[in-house]
C-alpha cells in the first residue's frame, strides 16, 4: 500500500525523470509505438503529402505499423487530413495518433 502511494505521489508531481511508465505497464505498446515513430520519421515530409493525397506506401507503413485494421484506414486517412497542421508542426503527434488508432 505505501508503495502505492509513493507511485501516485511521483507521478502526481510529473517528476519521473524519465521514466516511460506506458512501457513498464504496457510492454508491447511500447515496442509498437516505437515503430510507428520509426515509420513516420523515416518518411517525414513525405507522409504529410501521403495524407493530403489520400494514401499512400509511407502512411500504409505507418498504419501496419500501428496495427490499424485495413477497413479504418480510410476514414482514419479524412481525419488525419483534418489535422494536418498540427502533424506539419509535430511529428509527434502524428505518431501518436497513429499509435492511438491502432489501439
Amino acid at each position: 500500500m505505501r508503495r502505492l502511494v509513493l507511485l501516485g505521489l511521483l507521478l502526481s508531481t510529473g517528476c519521473t525523470g524519465g521514466l516511460n511508465v506506458g512501457a513498464l505497464v504496457d510492454p508491447s505498446g511500447a515496442s509498437r509505438r516505437g515503430a510507428v515513430e520509426v515509420a513516420v520519421k523515416s518518411a517525414y515530409p513525405g507522409i504529410l503529402d501521403e495524407i493530403e493525397a489520400g494514401g499512400g506506401p509511407a502512411i500504409d507503413a505507418a498504419f501496419d505499423a500501428a496495427g490499424v485494421p485495413s477497413q479504418d484506414r480510410a476514414p482514419r486517412l479524412i481525419q488525419l487530413g483534418g489535422d494536418l497542421g498540427l502533424y506539419e508542426a509535430n511529428p509527434g503527434a502524428l505518431v501518436a495518433a497513429l499509435t492511438l488508432f491502432g489501439g
